[in-house]
């Protein structure tokens, strides 16, 4: 079975930093199909394909919605999912106006005019004062560049609702949160968790919305938890 990390919007495997030496004995790898898909489904079939075999899916924020999806898609084949800092709903009215008003700047070149006033919303306060922190997050945010923030924010945007599928799965799922995440706020996780039968809750405290470099050693300690609970097949058939 397969561990495979799957980043947030504009995420690369510097979000995943912490887990890839943390967690090197499970041999995780980092997907990169948010950067060469246009909608969600796509993003989930591509991880599919590029990962046969039986998975384990961790994914953060957009990754969590790529994960669910890949679930929906190939139920058989993915064996665990842990979704750190998502949502299963679909894009609301509000959110809609702020990503579009988004990549609008974004398509002017002006992303970091629009990054690094924001990039402290994504941080517990006591994380948003850390520089090295913070500024690690911009370096990969504004590495994506214009094209990728617009690319991935309307695939976010045209995402499916996963809550109707969550109540069909049967994995282990751990679902994480920090307890100030002003991104996706712990609301979303406790639906997720009453949705997915078994499920698992965490609520990390003093953490924002990047808990896998805000408490990186809380998140291990979780995932090797949750790893434990896992299916192993040796040979599994896809699905």
């Amino acid at each position: 079975m397969t561990l495979v990390l799957v980043p947030g919007l504009a995420g690369d495997e510097v979000m995943w930093r912490d887990q890839l030496e943390g967690l090197e004995d499970l041999r995780p790898e980092v997907a990169d199909v948010h950067m060469r898909h246009a909608t969600l489904p796509e993003m989930a079939a591509a991880l599919l394909a590029r990962h046969p075999g039986p998975l384990a899916l961790c994914g953060a924020s957009m990754g969590g919605m790529i994960a669910m999806e890949a679930a929906r898609q190939a139920p058989g084949r993915v064996l665990g999912l842990a979704l750190l800092g998502t949502s299963a709903r679909p894009e609301d009215e509000e959110m809609r106006g702020i990503r579009e008003k988004a990549i609008e700047l974004f398509a002017q070149g002006r992303v970091r005019e629009v990054i690094e006033p924001n990039a402290a919303m994504a941080f517990h306060p006591d994380h948003a004062r850390d520089p090295e922190l913070v500024g690690r997050y911009l370096e990969f945010v504004l590495r994506a560049a214009a094209g990728q923030l617009i690319a991935q924010n309307r695939a976010v945007i045209a995402r499916p609702d996963a809550r109707r599928h969550l109540p069909s799965l049967r994995c282990p799922v751990l679902v994480m949160c920090g307890e100030d995440d002003q991104l996706t706020p712990p609301e979303l996780s406790r639906e997720i968790a009453q949705l997915a039968p078994g499920a698992q809750l965490v609520l990390l405290p003093r953490c924002g919305h990047m808990l896998t470099m805000e408490q990186p050693h809380a998140v291990n300690h979780a995932l090797r938890r949750w790893w434990s609970q896992l299916e192993r097949p040796t040979d599994r058939p896809g699905s």
